[in-house]
C-alpha cells in the first residue's frame, strides 16, 4: 500500500479523499493556488504545495506543475478527484513514466473512453444502444449548423472533453447552434483544455440514470446500482438519489450487466460510470462513460456500504475486489443536494465573497457498512444519516475562479419518504450567510408533488420553473404554524428586553398578550396564552397551536414544535418581528401590537429605483466580449456582450428596443453584481 498520495484537485472532492486516505494511514499532499492559499483542503493535508495563479489553466490544469510537485513531495500514488485532470490521458501517461501510480483507470481506458467521442464510436461498435449524433470533430461553427440540421433539433453540444455540465450547451435553432457552438468551444479550453466539440440529437423527455461499475486489474468487475440524476439544470446535476424511484430489478441488472461489458471491453480497472438516457418505457441509451469518481458518488456509498475512494486506491495498488456481484447489497435510500454559491432569486447566477456564516447540519452515520470486505451489519429500523461533503469554512472565501459547489448535502433513511424528511429537516438547519446560495430552492424541490412521486425527467427544472425560481408561497396552514411560532418566539425576546432595560420585575408583566403577526401577504391576530412549558396561540377566528421550544433570543436557528410537528426555522432579527427561512420560503415576519399594526397600514410602500435604461451585471465577472457599440440601436433578445464567471460563459441579450447611449466596461474587465455595463437613450 501507498504512504503518500498527491491529491491533483482541491475543494470538497480533495477534502474527501483525504478523509478517507487518513482512514486508511496514509499521508497526503495538497495543490494549491494563490486564491486556496487558505482553503479547507490545504489545511487538512499532511503537506500542501503551491502551483501558481488563480485560473485553473495556469495551475490545476497544468501538468508539468502537478508533476513538480509529485517529485518535491515524493507521493508514490496521485488521486485527481473529478474535473481538471481526471480524465486527461497525458496526465495519466506523466505519472507511468514517472513511476507514480495513477488512482484511476488505465490510460488506454481513459482515451477509449473518457473522450466522449471515442467512447460513442467503441459502444456503437459492440452494439450498445446510443443517442443519434455526430461523433467526429467539428471545424467551425457553419458546419456545426449544418450538422445540428441533419441531426434534427433540438440537439446538444457537448465538449469532447467536458464533465460537470461545462461546455454543453442544448440548441433549438440555427442562432443557437451557432452560439453553443463557439461557447462551449471556450468554456471546454478554459475548463479541460481540449475544444473539441460534438453534437447529438437532445431527448425532450429523458430521464438520467447512471450505473457506478468497480473494475480491478485481476478481471474482476462488479456495479453498484444506480443513481437518478435527472434534476439538472443548465445540464448540470443538483439532486442526485440512489436508487431511482423509476427502475426495476430487471432493467437495473440490464443496465449494469451492459456497464460492466463495456468497462471490461476496454480493459477498465477503477470506479467509474456509465451514463444512460432511460425513456418512459424503460429503453436505455448510453451516453457516455465518465473515467472516474463522479460528484454524486456518496449516494451510493451510503446504499452499498462501499468507500469508493479507498476501492479506487487499493485498485490502484494492485488489490482484488474484496466483493463480487452477488455481495453487493443496496439497502435504504439516499438523497444528494448539491449546495451552489448561486442565486437562485437572480436567475442561479454565480455568487462570490466571504462565508460570514457556514454551519452545516450535524453529521450522522447509519446505513449498511462494509470494511475490508466485511459486511458490519446495517442500521437499526428507523435512523437515517446526514452526511455533507464539503471544503469550504466559516470565513472562508468563495472565488470566481473555481466551480460554485461548496458542499454535498446527503441523507439517507430505510425507506425513500424517510430519506425526503430527513434532507428537509438537513436543508433548513443549514446555514449559509454572506453569499448567494440555492438552499431555498433546494428545499422547494424536495417538497415538489413531482419529485415526491419520483415523476421527473431532466426537464424538470425547466418545466416546472420556466421563468425562474421566485421563491416558495406557503400553504395558509404552514402560514399558521410559523405565525404561531414566531408570536412565542417574540414574546420571549419582548421580555428578555423588558427585563434588559429594567422595566419589569419579578412580580408585573409588561408584555401584553394580543399580537397580529403578518406574513406572506397574510395578518394573523393572535392571543397568546403563555406557561413554563410553552405557550398556546390562539387565533382569532378559530385555531390554536400549542408551541415549545427552547429557542433563546440572538439564536439564529430555532427548533420549535408546533402541534407536535418539528420546524426548523432559520431565524434573523428584524424591525419588529423576524427574518424566517423555512422549507425554501423567505419570509419577513412582522409581529406588532395591534395598534402598531393599525399605524403600519398607514404607510407608503417604498418604490423601487428605474433600471430599465441600464444593464447591470448579474454576477461577480469578467467581460469576455462585448457585442455593441455606443449609438448602436439593438434589438430585443440581441446579444450585448458575454460575462464569464466560474468558467461558465454567460450572454447578455437586450430585453426590449433601444439605442446603446454609453458603454463603461471592456473586454478584460472584471465586474461586481449590479456594476453598470451599459446605458440606453
Amino acid at each position: 500500500m501507498f504512504d503518500k498520495i498527491l491529491i491533483a484537485n482541491r475543494g470538497e472532492i480533495a477534502c474527501r479523499v483525504i478523509k478517507t486516505a487518513r482512514k486508511m494511514g496514509i499521508k497526503t499532499v495538497a495543490i494549491y493556488s494563490d486564491a486556496d492559499k487558505q482553503a479547507l483542503h490545504v489545511q487538512m493535508a499532511d503537506e500542501a504545495v503551491h502551483i501558481g495563479p488563480p485560473p485553473a489553466n495556469q495551475s490545476y490544469i497544468v501538468i508539468d506543475k502537478v508533476m513538480e510537485a509529485i517529485r518535491k513531495t515524493g507521493a508514490q500514488a496521485v488521486h485527481p478527484g473529478y474535473g481538471f485532470l481526471s480524465e486527461n490521458s497525458k496526465f495519466a501517461e506523466a505519472l507511468a513514466a514517472e513511476g507514480v501510480a495513477f488512482v484511476g483507470p488505465p490510460v488506454n481506458s481513459i482515451e477509449s473512453m473518457g473522450d466522449k467521442i471515442t467512447s460513442k464510436k467503441i459502444a456503437q461498435e459492440a452494439g450498445v444502444s446510443t443517442v443519434p449524433g455526430y461523433m467526429g470533430l467539428i471545424a467551425d461553427a457553419d458546419e456545426a449548423v449544418k450538422i445540428s440540421n441533419e441531426i434534427g433539433y433540438p440537439v446538444m453540444i457537448k465538449a469532447s472533453a467536458g464533465g460537470g455540465g461545462k461546455g454543453m450547451r442544448i440548441a433549438w435553432n440555427d442562432e443557437e447552434a451557432r452560439e453553443g457552438f463557439q461557447s462551449s468551444k471556450n468554456e471546454a479550453a478554459n475548463s479541460f483544455g481540449d475544444d473539441r466539440i460534438f453534437i447529438e440529437k437532445f431527448v425532450t423527455q429523458p430521464r438520467h440514470i447512471e450505473i457506478q461499475v468497480l473494475c480491478d486489474t485481476h478481471g474482476n468487475g462488479i456495479y453498484l446500482g444506480e443513481r437518478e440524476c435527472s434534476i439538472q439544470r443548465r445540464n448540470q446535476k443538483v439532486v442526485e438519489e440512489a436508487p431511482s424511484p423509476f427502475l426495476d430489478e430487471d432493467t437495473r441488472k440490464a443496465m449494469g450487466e451492459q456497464a460492466v461489458a463495456l468497462a471490461k471491453a476496454v480493459g477498465y480497472a477503477s470506479a467509474g460510470t456509465v451514463e444512460f438516457i432511460v425513456d418512459g418505457d424503460k429503453n436505455f441509451y448510453f451516453l457516455e462513460m465518465n473515467t472516474r469518481l463522479q460528484v454524486e458518488h456518496p449516494v451510493t456509498e451510503l446504499i452499498t456500504g462501499v468507500d469508493l475512494v479507498e476501492q479506487m486506491i487499493r485498485v490502484a495498488a494492485g488489490a482484488e475486489l474484496p466483493l463480487r456481484q452477488e455481495d453487493v447489497k443496496l439497502t435504504g435510500w439516499a438523497i444528494e443536494n448539491r449546495l451552489y454559491a448561486e442565486d437562485p432569486y437572480r436567475g442561479f447566477l454565480p455568487s462570490i465573497g466571504r462565508l460570514t456564516r457556514y454551519r452545516p447540519p450535524q453529521e450522522t452515520a447509519a446505513g449498511p457498512m462494509l470494511e475490508n470486505g466485511k459486511w458490519q451489519g446495517n442500521a437499526p429500523a428507523g435512523e437515517t444519516a446526514v452526511r455533507n461533503d464539503t471544503g469550504v469554512y466559516e470565513g472562508g472565501e468563495i472565488s470566481m475562479y473555481y466551480d460554485p459547489m461548496i458542499a454535498k448535502l446527503c441523507t439517507w433513511a430505510p425507506t425513500r419518504e424517510e430519506a425526503i424528511d430527513a434532507m428537509r429537516i438537513a436543508l433548513d438547519s443549514f446555514e449559509v450567510e454572506g453569499i448567494g446560495h440555492n438552499l431555498p430552492f433546494l428545499s422547494a424541490v424536495m417538497d415538489h408533488p413531482k419529485f415526491i412521486s419520483g415523476d421527473m425527467t431532466t426537464a424538470f427544472i425547466a418545466e416546472e420553473y420556466p421563468e425562474g425560481f421566485e421563491g416558495v408561497e406557503l400553504h395558509s396552514d404552514d402560514l399558521r404554524k410559523i405565525a404561531a411560532a414566531c408570536a412565542a418566539m417574540h414574546r420571549v425576546a419582548e421580555i428578555r428586553r423588558t427585563r434588559v432595560s429594567g422595566r419589569m420585575d419579578n412580580h408585573e408583566r409588561k408584555v401584553g398578550t394580543d399580537w397580529v403577526v403578518s406574513l406572506q401577504g397574510q395578518s394573523f391576530d393572535v392571543v397568546i396564552d403563555a406557561d413554563r412549558e410553552g405557550a398556546t396561540v390562539n387565533f382569532q377566528g378559530g385555531g390554536s397551536y400549542r408551541v415549545t421550544s427552547d429557542w433563546t433570543p440572538g439564536d439564529q436557528l430555532a427548533t420549535v414544535k408546533v402541534n407536535g410537528e418539528t420546524l426548523v426555522l432559520k431565524t434573523g432579527k428584524a424591525t419588529q418581528g423576524f427574518r424566517i427561512r423555512s422549507r425554501g420560503a423567505d419570509l419577513a415576519v412582522k409581529v406588532r401590537t395591534p395598534r402598531q399594526a393599525e399605524l403600519a397600514a398607514l404607510m407608503p410602500e417604498k418604490v423601487a429605483p428605474d433600471t430599465s435604461k441600464l444593464l447591470l451585471c448579474p454576477m461577480p465577472g469578467l467581460i469576455v466580449k462585448v457585442d455593441v457599440e455606443v449609438g448602436q440601436e439593438v434589438q430585443e433578445g440581441q446579444n450585448l456582450c458575454t460575462v464569464e464567471a466560474m468558467k461558465m460563459e454567460n450572454i447578455l441579450r437586450a430585453e426590449r428596443k433601444g439605442v446603446v447611449s454609453k458603454i463603461n466596461a471592456a473586454p478584460g474587465d472584471s465586474l461586481a453584481v449590479d456594476d453598470v455595463i451599459m446605458e440606453f437613450e
